[in-house]
């Protein structure tokens, strides 16, 4: 039953921002359900698969989805996923977290007050797939390290750099971690960081949080639904960098 009421929490806030609900879903996993931070991260990849799958169908069904931009940034995210996979098991994780959480933070910054050249101007072309390819890359990679969906890097590349509306934005990048999901999860099955017993409860509660979230994000204003995304990347910035650092290793160093 706690896994439904996490997956249900995941899902609604996956759904209504665009994320793959990873980043409310491990914070809990690991607080409540006292899971290692590697199992955690492993468990979220496989249960946002089907966050992206009905998030991807809820936004479609409102005419929010770009198939052949979600195709591009999925291109190569699905390579760059299963070694952003490995090398999180490969470097210390308080560095990873706190350089993420401050990139976090810059983003949502941008995005609350959008000044960049590019924003309210879409580019096309052969920029706007430069653009995308790169997403991609960077997004794939970081989703296989931090376990969570791709969102935080896909939706602010594609409103701030590209000219996509927020809503597009959020379609495309659950529509996009469905492939990224698969390729990164299955790296840390291999790994063995998955927990399959608290799946079943989990994609329960993602699937029904999933479609009530994308639903209600369509009757907001994107004025509004920019500043609760915002709001969700400070609040998990804030959390990455106020990782703790190993005493161990603090004592190895001085």
């Amino acid at each position: 039953m706690i896994g439904v009421l996490i997956g249900l929490a995941a899902g609604f806030f996956g759904g209504l921002v665009g994320l793959g609900g990873g980043v409310i879903m491990i914070p809990l996993m690991v607080s409540i359900l006292k899971l290692s931070q590697h199992t955690a991260h492993g468990t979220s990849l496989v249960a946002l698969v089907f966050t992206g799958i009905m998030g991807a169908i809820t936004y479609a069904l409102n005419g929010s989805v770009d198939l052949v931009a979600s195709i591009l940034l999925a291109s190569t995210a699905v390579f760059t996923a299963r070694a952003g996979a490995y090398f999180a098991s490969a470097l210390p994780e308080w560095k990873l977290k706190r350089a993420f959480g401050g990139f976090l933070i810059v983003v949502s910054l941008l995005l609350l007050k959008p000044y960049l050249p590019h924003v309210g101007r879409p580019v096309t072309g052969w920029v706007e797939t430069v653009i995308l390819l790169a997403t991609g890359i960077f997004t794939g990679f970081l989703s296989g390290m931090m376990g969570v969906g791709g969102g935080t890097i896909m939706v602010p590349s594609m409103v701030l750099l590209a000219g996509y509306t927020q809503y597009m934005a959020q379609g495309c990048s659950l529509l996009a971690m469905v492939p990224v999901g698969i390729a990164g999860a299955y790296s840390h099955w291999r790994l063995g960081n998955v927990t399959g017993n608290i799946l079943p409860g989990l994609i329960a509660g993602i699937l029904a949080g999933t479609y009530l979230g994308g639903s209600l994000a369509h009757f907001l204003p994107e004025a509004a639904l920019r500043v609760i995304f915002s709001a969700v990347l400070i609040w998990t910035g804030v959390r990455y960098l106020r990782a703790p650092k190993p005493r161990s290793e603090g004592q190895a160093a001085a």
